[in-house]
């Protein structure tokens, strides 16, 4: 388990620019500078078949695309949305409202494992930490706040994901909601985002769209070429073409 403190280069930028950042983040599998481009998508649990093909679409055409897809390991929108993305040779990142040792729910744990060979597993409670209910909307705070923008596909009058939506908005991110029934459940939380201007997703080239980042590949090709700091920075303009002695560097 990796521990990062907001004094670490690692610690995610997104996630330094929010209200209140998390002192701590605790980390299981990899934080790379590619997941920079993150895209949340949250829901109900209870995902009707409309939902869930939704969910798969648009996973997967942002794991194609480059785009790290972020969610919370909950059953329904968020269990797809990693396993779509994972399926699709993308890059996804669960955040707990528990420990990274205590996968929740349990029934996850095989999925928690394929997340952390292309991914990460990370949360702002210790180690240990179970998997209580108070948990939960605090932790919404992150998923928002490491995205560059949240996807909510279904969910309820009175659903966890409406609080993430919320804090998206309270972050400046771009909020997108999936429109569903208006006799819909599952919809009714969705339905409403809108209303009060969320953005429909009618499509997920929508996101890009929107966001104006369909070069990613671009942009990460770009960033391995540039400068990680200040001291390489410096490096680059000193060497020259031809070979040079450590004491022609220091001097």
């Amino acid at each position: 388990i990796q521990v990062l403190c907001w004094e670490d280069d690692a610690y995610p930028v997104r996630l330094k620019n929010i209200p209140h950042p998390p002192p701590v983040m605790y980390i299981r599998g990899d934080l790379l500078a590619e997941d920079h481009w993150a895209v949340a998508i949250v829901g109900t649990r209870r995902v009707t078949s409309y939902g869930r093909q939704v969910t798969e679409q648009v996973a997967a055409y942002l794991a194609r695309q480059g785009i790290t897809v972020i969610s919370g390991l909950a059953r329904g929108v968020d269990g797809t949305a990693h396993h779509t993305a994972l399926q699709n040779g993308g890059r996804t990142i669960a955040v707990l409202g528990c420990g990274v040792d205590q996968i929740y729910p349990p029934e996850h744990r095989q999925l928690a494992d394929k997340i952390l060979q292309n991914g990460a597993i990370i949360s702002d409670y210790p180690p240990g930490t179970p998997p209580d209910a108070v948990n939960f909307p605090p932790r919404n705070r992150l998923i928002s706040g490491l995205s560059a923008a949240v996807v909510v596909v279904e969910a309820g009058e009175t659903s966890g994901a409406l609080i993430t939506a919320t804090f998206a908005a309270e972050q400046g991110k771009d909020v997108f909601a999936v429109p569903g029934g208006i006799y819909s459940p599952q919809s009714k939380g969705t339905n409403r985002l809108i209303q009060q201007g969320a953005s429909p997703l009618l499509n997920p080239v929508d996101i890009l769209d929107q966001m104006d980042i369909h070069h990613v590949e671009q942009f990460k090709q770009a960033s391995l070429l540039l400068p990680a700091d200040e001291v390489e920075s410096t490096l680059l303009k000193i060497i020259q073409l031809e070979p040079m002695q450590i004491d022609e560097i220091k001097a």
